[in-house]
């Protein structure tokens, strides 16, 4: 599931993209398809790290076997690897990357200060970064359905109003450049699950529902239908899950 726009970025030949909180690499990959980038997918999860590695393979091994060079997609030029990191104590030396994404990271993150400042040191100067959390009334809505929902381990520790989180970002040498809201078909398939019980899907008739709108959302991540497309952005807006948001390190000069 991408919920970074990639038309937004400015991926150029050459460019340096880490995705730290990476999970099992969906925008390491999306990222991997543009020509000759080195792509760095991080995650402190041994065990999402080794599913990125084999989803990553089959991507690789798949698209290397078409000969499509769609919008200078899909260059055999580029690479990408995977390294065990901590947001708020990345290996990596200063201003070492082009675009750095950070896509549902930032809800588990006990110490979100210092991991910015990461972020911040990490990024080159007129570097993008792109960060994406849950919307706040979708996810506030979960909260109030499920204990479970975050209070499980690795689960979620905060919401973020967009306002709290720029002016968290902001002050740190970022201008944002634009927002946008993603997922809005996701919404209430993850209220219902709150609803009827997160881990309880195999012991009620209810959850049946729950089976059907998975198989929804699978088949149209899959497939891209235009009908689903179309509806998820018009509804985006509106019930929108994720919340994007689109920086531009400043360097000296414009911070002056």
């Amino acid at each position: 599931m991408i919920t970074v726009d990639f038309t937004r970025l400015q991926l150029q030949p050459g460019n340096k993209v880490l995705d730290i909180g990476c999970g099992e690499g969906r925008h390491t990959a999306k990222a991997w398809e543009f020509s000759d980038i080195f792509c760095v997918g991080a995650d402190r999860c041994h065990k999402d790290l080794m599913v990125s590695k084999a989803k990553l393979k089959l991507h690789e091994e798949f698209y290397g076997a078409t000969k499509l060079k769609t919008n200078s997609l899909l260059n055999s030029s580029s690479q990408w690897v995977l390294s065990a990191a901590d947001i708020t104590n990345l290996p990596f030396g200063d201003n070492s990357f082009d675009i750095i994404i950070c896509s549902e990271v930032m809800e588990h993150i006990d110490e979100d200060k210092k991991a910015l400042e990461e972020l911040k040191r990490t990024l080159k100067p007129g570097g993008q970064l792109v960060l994406t959390v849950p919307r706040y009334w979708p996810e506030k809505i979960c909260w109030r359905l499920s204990h479970d929902y975050c209070n499980s381990e690795g689960g979620h520790i905060r919401i973020y109003k967009k306002q709290e989180l720029l002016e968290k970002i902001i002050p740190l040498g970022f201008k944002l450049q634009g927002s946008h809201y993603a997922h809005s078909l996701h919404s209430p398939f993850w209220w219902l699950k709150c609803l009827i019980g997160l881990n309880k899907e195999n012991s009620k008739p209810d959850s049946k529902i729950i089976a059907l709108y998975h198989r929804l959302l699978v088949w149209d991540m899959m497939e891209k239908p235009f009908i689903t497309a179309f509806i998820e952005k018009l509804l985006n807006p509106v019930m929108g899950k994720s919340l994007a948001l689109y920086f531009v390190k400043k360097d000296r000069k414009d911070r002056a």
